[in-house]
């Protein structure tokens, strides 16, 4: 038997294992909608710990990480920096949100900005917004899957059959369990891809190097720009103070708003649970550590991968490991995919089904699930065909699509916090803000100062949301109060579903 044949062997046995807790958690939840979306909003602290953190870190940090560590240098802090920040203002978010939902059977966001500001067509916007910023994030984790299991299998197993076996298994468990599969296969998925990220962190540059300060030190003497924050662009001059900061400021406003993670909130079993998710999440970016350790490992290497997002299973080839640690940190690398991938395709789905067809059609519970999983296909069959397409970074990729989350902050902060904000106000905000966003992902090169798109959208979208909304009315300011209360959690709020 070839090396590549024991290799592929774990890989399918990773894959089953992970198959098979993916349909086994399905037992444990209702067979209604709120079941398959919102997990009878029943998950505790371990698995909303590790549904936040191994659906964060995907596939862009276990191979875009590195690779960007490795031919970019200090650009790639800016993940670290926004993963700490970002999940802060969620301390108070989240609580509100899990309220509203318990109140109202909110299971999206849209559903509970409709609660708010009761319009069909901003709901089908968000809808939209999200399944664009989707995919190509789905997109990302497909990839990523490809080119790992691609490159330990020497290319035995090509980028398109490894990235349809992984993502077959996804579609299995998640047609049939919903979030449930989500939450304990991404409990899984977390603990095992923490462990290989360690163990290869440390291995690596002791191997290469004798050790993590040689390793610096031979770095700072034949390559300092890399050790000299922001870093480089993507052309391998300085990045700007501009791009990197903004980089870094739209990451962390976007963070808790896209949609799979903030559909989170209402799976949680009460406030506490979200609150003390917040207080350790911290702890899961002690992950990037020993990522960035793989990157920067490579930066000496005499050979090179022919794409930065290739280093980190290129260095695991050159290492002459056993093959039975390649299969594991593939697996590694296939879990940190995955855990990502699965939470997208079934929140893209939910949130096309919930906030714009189920708007216009009357289903029962049975015709929306029918209708979400073929969505789910639907979208991971759109992803699988970019995904097979080459010459992009994962990390742009996904820098990409923040522009386009970060938008829905302002919205989701007027509708729970701001008592004057309007209907209109909300939408002409969200409009302009996208159009604005869209405009300079474009025309990268009208950015003023290289800010990130995103940032010159909220730029935009922000002064439209305020003076918008202090030049129209609300029509219904009691309930606009009644929404208020039920977000504060005061006693006494009736509930009822999100108006259509």
């Amino acid at each position: 038997m070839e090396r590549w044949h024991g290799i592929a062997l774990i890989i399918l046995l990773y894959l089953a294992v992970t198959l098979g807790i993916g349909l086994r958690a399905g037992r444990r939840a209702s067979r209604s909608v709120t079941g398959y979306v919102a997990g009878d909003r029943a998950f505790g602290l371990l698995v909303m710990y590790f549904i936040f953190g191994a659906t964060m870190f995907s596939a862009f940090a276990f191979l875009g990480g590195p690779g960007w560590a490795y031919s970019r240098g200090a650009a790639a802090f800016y993940i670290l920096s926004y993963g700490v920040l970002g999940m802060a203002p969620w301390y108070w978010v989240g609580p509100r949100a899990a309220r509203l939902g318990r109140a109202h059977g909110y299971v999206t966001q849209a559903q509970l900005l409709r609660g708010r500001f009761p319009s069909r067509f901003l709901s089908v916007l968000m809808a939209i917004l999200t399944v664009l910023a989707f995919i190509p994030y789905i997109t990302l984790q497909m990839r990523g899957a490809g080119i790992v299991i691609e490159a330990v299998t020497d290319g035995n197993i090509p980028l398109w059959l490894g990235a349809a076996v992984a993502y077959g298994i996804v579609l299995l468990y998640v047609l049939t369990s919903g979030v449930s599969a989500v939450g304990w296969t991404n409990t899984f998925q977390g603990i095992f891809m923490l462990i290989i990220a360690w163990t290869l962190g440390i291995y690596l540059p002791n191997r290469l190097y004798g050790g993590v300060g040689e390793m610096f030190r031979d770095i700072a003497a034949q390559r300092p720009e890399l050790l000299t924050v922001p870093g480089l662009s993507d052309t391998g001059d300085p990045w700007s103070w501009g791009g990197y900061s903004t980089a870094i400021l739209v990451s962390a406003i976007g963070v808790a708003m896209w949609p799979h993670l903030f559909m989170k909130a209402f799976t949680a079993k009460d406030d506490d649970t979200i609150r003390r998710t917040v207080v350790l999440f911290p702890t899961f970016q002690l992950f990037l550590i020993p990522v960035f350790l793989i990157g920067f490992a490579g930066v000496l290497f005499p050979e090179s991968p022919q794409d930065p997002d290739f280093i980190l299973p290129f260095l695991i080839l050159r290492s002459q490991l056993p093959g039975l640690v390649v299969g594991l940190f593939c697996a590694g690398a296939l879990s940190a995919s995955m855990s990502t991938g699965d939470a997208l395709l079934h929140a893209g789905a939910s949130v096309a089904v919930e906030d714009g067809v189920g708007l216009f059609a009357e289903l029962d519970d049975r015709q929306q699930r029918l209708l979400m999983r073929g969505l789910v296909v639907g979208m991971g069959a759109l992803a699988y065909f970019f995904a097979l397409y080459e010459g992009f970074s994962l990390v742009i990729l996904l820098l990409s699509s923040y522009g386009i989350i970060a938008q829905f902050t302002p919205p989701i902060i007027a509708a729970m916090y701001w008592r004057r904000a309007t209907t209109t106000g909300a939408i002409a905000g969200l409009l302009v803000g996208s159009a604005v966003t869209l405009f300079f992902f474009f025309n990268g090169h009208l950015k003023p100062l290289d800010l990130h798109e995103g940032i010159l959208g909220l730029v935009a979208h922000v002064p439209t949301l305020v003076l918008v909304s202090l030049l129209t009315s609300d029509p219904a300011p009691e309930r606009t109060e009644a929404f208020l209360r039920a977000a504060r959690g005061d006693v006494g709020e009736a509930g009822g579903k999100a108006p259509a």
